[in-house]
């Protein structure tokens, strides 16, 4: 299969001769508006709040903060530099865990009170950025994730899985070491946790931000809670029992919180877990020809149903949720529907699809949910990947009522000033633009620090880069054998 090298496409008609040859459908628009009151540059509105612009800073995991959770230098830069990016909406910025045995890497920032002023001071630092930057402030809406790693929780080290598993799942035990017998979290463990994800919004409020995301998303605690079909008792089996977590956790935030607004990042569709074949190129792993654990899918493993994915944002209305952000499956498995990418990361698989492909799939799935619930502020991603068509694609999916936001993540790592670019007119920084060399998962997934390290100069000069280059060259040549 031959991929289309977008970055040697030089005008809006050869892109969408692109999406022509293989039969996709994304809104494209010829030029992009320039100004504060067009399409990318409108406000939204929520609570009584204003929301300046049309561009959100989605949550990342970083990997360089202490052993305590606390951020550091490394940290700091990442958050001023989402600070002058000119979006108004930060989702987070980055995914914090509840506790610390919930962290996905060791080095993941932790919320608990010994760490809460630093947090603060992180908020604190983006907006004096973005006021240095573009003087107003008050139309900034920033937030923070919470989350519980569950099945991929790593604390301690990063090669040893400590894994808060949900149910026996019979493809991902297997694929990451998880014994038969080890233990699943018990009812009590899940209610213990749901007054962390309480005790951490409560904080957060503390500490000033606007709103917390309740983590649903990429394979995590929140997310396999979903697809927990086959446990018994209050926390699985039906769609009332595999939401419980969300509602017990909104219940006491609301009696606690008086001020924060919540949010939910939700993998609106899951696939079979992926692995290379001879060839190099992912495939499913099936059962029978069959998978039956992905919320948000078809059966198929490798097909989209969004029947309860709907249900899901049916109940956050009910909840008075009004901020959704989408995205898919999970980066440890399935990452090609996710963060579609024209290389992968050193412990991946080649794509089976033109990444074009799953960039659209994406889209469209978040498109038919805003259809069917617009009431929801929905926030789209899976957009790096379309490079210098971002911008195009961007405005017309806002345009035409396909999502109230787009959301970076990938792309400011290399490419921090973008929204403020695409607002202002100004030359678009090709130098800068992710080109998806998927660096940013390969040096983490080795141990190394968070960061851009193919475009950022701040990188390439840091010692990590050459242990870098020695694990893709160790990779390349495991793989040639």
């Amino acid at each position: 299969m031959e991929i289309r090298k977008l970055a040697r496409l030089k005008t809006v008609d050869q892109f969408r001769h692109v999406l022509q040859e293989l039969g996709i459908e994304l809104p494209l628009d010829a030029s992009i508006q320039v100004g504060d009151e067009t399409v990318l540059g409108r406000p939204l509105e929520i609570q009584g709040r204003s929301i300046g612009n049309r561009f959100c800073i989605l949550p990342m995991e970083g990997w360089d903060g202490t052993s305590e959770g606390r951020p550091t230098e490394l940290t700091r830069r990442r958050w001023k530099n989402f600070g002058r990016s000119g979006a108004k909406l930060i989702w987070g910025g980055e995914a914090v865990a509840v506790n610390l045995a919930g962290r996905a890497n060791p080095h993941q920032l932790v919320i608990n009170q010994n760490n809460l002023a630093l947090l603060e001071a992180l908020r604190q630092e983006l907006i004096a950025e973005h006021r240095e930057c573009f003087t107003e402030t008050d139309d900034l809406f920033v937030g923070l994730q919470l989350t519980h790693s569950g099945r991929f929780a790593r604390p301690s080290r990063q090669d040893r899985l400590e894994a808060k598993t949900l149910y026996r799942h019979p493809v991902l035990d297997s694929r990451f070491g998880v014994e038969s017998g080890s233990a699943i979290l018990a009812d009590d463990e899940i209610r213990a946790l749901i007054d962390d994800f309480i005790e951490a919004a409560c904080q957060a409020e503390k500490a000033g931000f606007d709103f917390v995301d309740i983590k649903h998303c990429h394979g995590y605690f929140g997310h396999e809670l979903l697809s927990a079909y086959d446990r018994p008792g209050p926390y699985g089996g039906s769609f009332e029992n595999r939401t419980r977590f969300l509602r017990e956790v909104v219940q006491g935030l609301r009696s606690r919180c008086q001020r924060l607004q919540l949010g939910v990042r939700l993998s609106v569709f899951d696939f079979a877990p992926f692995q290379p074949g001879e060839d190099g190129i992912g495939n499913p792993s099936l059962i029978e020809g069959r998978y039956d654990w992905a919320f948000g899918g078809d059966g198929t493993g490798v097909g989209v149903d969004l029947e309860e994915p709907l249900k899901f944002l049916e109940l956050l209305e009910t909840l008075g949720i009004e901020l959704l952000c989408t995205t898919a499956g999970s980066p440890y498995y399935v990452p090609h529907i996710q963060r579609p990418a024209s290389y992968p990361p050193s412990d991946g698989y080649l794509p089976p699809e033109d990444p074009l492909v799953g960039v659209a799939r994406l889209i469209g799935a978040t498109a038919e949910l805003k259809r069917r619930c617009p009431r929801l502020i929905v926030v789209g991603s899976g957009y790096s990947y379309l490079q210098e068509w971002l911008p195009h694609v961007g405005q017309a999916v806002v345009r035409q009522g396909w999502a109230d936001s787009i959301g970076l993540g990938r792309m400011v790592l290399s490419y921090p000033e973008l929204p403020a670019d695409v607002l202002a007119g100004g030359p678009w920084q090709r130098r800068k633009v992710c080109r998806t060399f998927s660096d940013c998962t390969t040096a983490p997934r080795n141990g190394l620090v968070s960061g851009c390290y193919p475009l950022d100069e701040f990188y390439k000069q840091r010692p990590e880069m050459t242990q870098l280059k020695k694990v893709k060259t160790s990779t390349s040549m495991e793989k040639k054998k």
